[in-house]
């Protein structure tokens, strides 16, 4: 292995109700029998929606000590408490605490950008916390824009890195662009866990795809996923694609 992460593994430290709905999720019953071990520098979860990638992603990150809507381990904001349970019931083995971290929520992204303004006008430290974002406001930029901003300027490296969806608002050429700062980070002693659905991000090198069904958590190539040979075959042929799929 040769690379020693920051989550080494995640598993249940005690049931989930069997009431909740958390008992349901695919990801969540596969890691109360199995817990995942981290072995790359990047680890991809994917899977169709309502499988509990980004559940278990956010569980993570709020074990870890993150705020649940995303920022640095110092952000500490509610806007509203919507994220589970399901950080409270895992349990994380960790070899040692990085000297960066980030976690970024694409479904939560604009409350850290206000937290991130707020803490601007009130403490008025020198510089500005933002200066570390490139300097913009970042509700001044385009969601995607501020999204990369975020990694190219913020993330400093030898950290952990928590991204949900981190593609949400990237055109295909942002995409690209984020994986060069992804490659870039992680070769500086930088862990990623991310939840996605790109066909694209999962081709970076040292990288791992848990895929998360019905039938549990499972190491795929990432060429196997549904996401990837979907986009592939739809690709080859867009116009028969679309007129099968209009057909039924």
């Amino acid at each position: 292995m040769g690379f020693d992460n920051f989550v080494r593994q995640v598993g249940l430290k005690e049931a989930v109700p069997e009431d909740s709905y958390l008992a349901k999720l695919a990801a969540v019953r596969s890691l109360a029998e199995n817990p995942i071990v981290f072995d790359k520098k990047i680890t991809f979860f994917m899977g169709e929606n309502g499988s509990g990638k980004s559940t278990l992603v956010e569980a993570i990150a709020a074990a870890f000590g993150f705020n649940p809507e995303g920022g640095t381990l110092n952000f500490c904001f509610e806007t509203k408490a919507t994220h589970s349970e399901l950080w409270k019931h895992i349990r994380l083995t960790k070899l040692f605490r990085p000297k960066d971290g980030f976690f970024l929520r694409a479904e939560s992204f604009y409350n850290a950008a206000t937290y991130i303004e707020e803490l601007d006008e009130i403490e008025a430290p020198a510089p500005k916390i933002s200066e570390s974002y490139g300097g913009v406001p970042l509700h001044e930029m385009s969601h995607g824009e501020s999204f990369l901003k975020i990694v190219q300027k913020r993330f400093s490296g030898n950290g952990l890195y928590i991204l949900d969806e981190p593609e949400a608002a990237l055109s295909p050429m942002r995409v690209m662009a984020l994986m060069i700062e992804i490659d870039r980070l992680a070769e500086n002693g930088s862990q990623f866990i991310i939840a996605t659905h790109s066909p694209m991000l999962p081709a970076l090198p040292d990288s791992e795809v848990l895929w998360i069904d019905e039938s549990g958590i499972k190491p795929v190539d990432y060429r196997a996923t549904e996401h990837f040979t979907v986009t592939k075959h739809f690709l080859a042929d867009p116009e028969s694609a679309v007129k099968r799929l209009l057909m039924g």
